[in-house]
């Protein structure tokens, strides 16, 4: 392998400072593929690199989502970037923040990795601007270890040319004094003048381990590399030859989980399996990429869901989760419900800040247990009526719809396949600490793999009183079934009742009904939770409004697509302030 620092490197945290690693002797400690496919070294341009997935070293919630360059796109190594630099999977995919640079200024992009204390380490980021065509439309900070390794980063102004890789090589001495030993990456967006976007872009992520003065590389085996020893996918797993195009893959995986303790996870659907699905063995927690499922007896586990999820998420034991949920204390059970193997199979290819970041799953005996990100504010719903909880403001509610908007938008959009949620309700729209919303539970969900294909024809399935009266009649299931039932979720957000209550009399039973009722004699604003009285900008009250209202269009061609109905429309008015204070 050719000498990979062959020019000083900048050092984090000096910015007027190198280090020259020219001959040292080096130990590769992580090769990261930053859009959560594994390469495999045959796949590799020339050298037989392993490239791992990024996804257990992502830290936080993942927000933004996968981009790949267009086929009218060349990437274009150069002799300054020769292909043996990185194989054009790693160049040709990234993982970006998203355009709604209001949500992305609250985030940044950070990985974080586990090392070895008392050493130096050499980084390599990988980058490929094949989006933007103009510099300073993407500008970034990168910190290393919360030492400013590079300000106002801007991968165009690098390369010189869209398509065209770059990498940048820093290098940082990691101390053993917090008792955390890591090395933390992290993009954080800045405004520039004439920036058109507050976001960030990676593509690749290498770390190196440089030798000490008495030419040592020995120290602790971090737990990264017991989990990468066991990590080798096989044929027919997610290693990806050059060329292919991108696969969605499983999104939200919790950063750095190395231990049992379930500390920060929760049981969302707690399933039983048909009984044809003989008993199983216990099952002990795997390495996330762990292809061979065997126990520490060396009894080697099967069964249908183990099947499907093998490789994609991690494996806990029943034992794992009920210690890390109080044995099922129902103030950690948020839902329950069926169709695991659908929702694992979705939630495998999908990754998207607004959508639920699956974590694992257990499968044991007759039960199946999915385990998803902690959602610290349960459901939509629990903030809305019937609850004790104090009502959420304009701002929040507003945001959240927003949120859930932007997930189904790249549902219907943003994967391989257009993806029809086909349930989507205010108890399927989860809400984290800070206030982010989730859409969850994929288990109703369809595909069609033809992308010119109108409709999917399907048995009528999905909550009776947000059910799209087309689909109810016709049995074809479109993106507007979804637009409907989120027409339901946003009148049930401004007026804070059930969408269907027998109780009230009779016009008033269908919150939708009603609600446009009152929409077209101008009364819309006497129905609305009375903690928003005063308290929306009539602009904004009127834009969200006719919104739901045309979600509800009687006929699937006369609603917009999500994007139409609030996204595009609703974001620009939050600059501009859509409440009152």
């Amino acid at each position: 392998m050719p000498d990979i620092f062959q020019k000083p490197v900048a050092i984090a945290g000096y910015s007027e400072e190198t280090l020259d690693l020219h001959g040292s002797t080096l130990q590769t400690m992580l090769r990261l593929n930053i859009d959560g496919r594994f390469i495999a070294p045959r796949n590799d341009s020339g050298l037989t690199r392993t490239w791992y997935n990024d996804l257990p070293y992502f830290f936080g919630g993942r927000i933004g989502a996968i981009s790949h360059a267009k086929k009218d796109v060349k990437i274009e190594y150069t002799k300054e970037v020769p292909k043996d630099i990185a194989p054009l999977n790693v160049y040709s995919t990234a993982w970006t923040m998203g355009p709604y640079s209001i949500i992305n200024e609250k985030h940044n992009l950070t990985w974080i990795l586990q090392v070895d204390a008392d050493f130096t380490y050499g980084v390599r980021l990988h980058f490929c601007e094949y989006q933007l065509n103009s510099i300073r439309e993407r500008v970034f900070d990168i910190f290393i270890n919360n030492q400013k390794a590079e300000l106002r980063a801007d991968v165009l102004a690098w390369s010189g040319s869209k398509g065209r890789p770059v990498y940048k090589d820093y290098a940082l001495y990691v101390l053993n004094q917090t008792g955390v030993d890591e090395i933390r990456v992290t993009l954080h967006p800045v405004r520039a003048r004439r920036t058109k976007r507050y976001d960030a872009i990676l593509n690749g992520l290498e770390v190196f381990k440089v030798n000490d003065t008495n030419e040592n590389l020995a120290g602790p085996n971090p737990v990264p590399s017991e989990m990468l020893n066991d990590a080798e996918v096989q044929d027919g797993g997610h290693s990806s030859a050059s060329g292919s195009k991108v696969e969605q893959m499983l999104g939200g995986v919790a950063g750095g989980i190395t231990s049992c303790a379930l500390v920060v996870v929760i049981v969302v659907f707690v399933k039983k399996k048909s009984q044809h699905v003989g008993a199983r063995k216990n099952i002990n927690l795997l390495p996330i990429y762990g292809s061979s499922r065997q126990d520490k007896s060396g009894r080697k586990s099967s069964g249908r869901l183990s099947n499907i999820a093998a490789g994609l998420c991690r494996h806990f034991s029943l034992l794992d989760i009920k210690n890390g949920t109080k044995n099922f204390h129902e103030s950690n059970v948020i839902g329950v419900g069926g169709f695991g193997k659908n929702e694992i199979e979705m939630l495998s290819k999908l990754r998207h800040r607004h959508l639920v970041s699956l974590i694992g799953f257990c499968e044991e005996a007759e039960e199946m247990i999915l385990v998803y990100d902690y959602m610290a504010n349960g459901t939509l719903r629990e903030h809305l009526y019937h609850t004790d909880k104090p009502p959420l403001t304009w701002k929040q509610r507003l945001e959240i719809c927003i949120g859930a908007a932007s997930g189904l938008h790249y549902l219907h959009t943003g994967a391989r396949y257009p993806i029809i949620h086909r349930d989507v309700k205010t108890t399927n729209i989860l809400v984290d600490e800070n206030w982010v919303a989730k859409v969850s539970d994929f288990g109703l969900s369809k595909t069609s793999s033809n992308l010119n294909q109108t409709h999917v024809s399907t048995m009528v399935k999905g909550s009776f009183s947000y059910l799209d009266p087309e689909y109810f009649r016709r049995q074809q299931l479109t993106e507007k079934s979804d637009v409907y039932s989120f027409g339901e979720v946003l009148f049930e957000v401004l007026c804070a009742r059930p969408v269907l209550d027998s109780d009230l009399p009779r016009e008033q039973v269908s919150l939708a009904d009603y609600a446009l009722h009152c929409q077209t004699r101008g009364t819309l604003h006497q129905i609305i939770d009375p903690h928003l009285e005063g308290k929306i900008n009539p602009e904004c009250f009127k834009i969200f409004s006719d919104a739901a209202g045309k979600c509800l269009s009687d006929n699937g061609v006369d609603r917009p697509s999500i994007d139409e109905a609030l996204e595009s429309r609703v974001l620009p008015s939050i600059a501009g302030k859509p409440w009152k204070s």
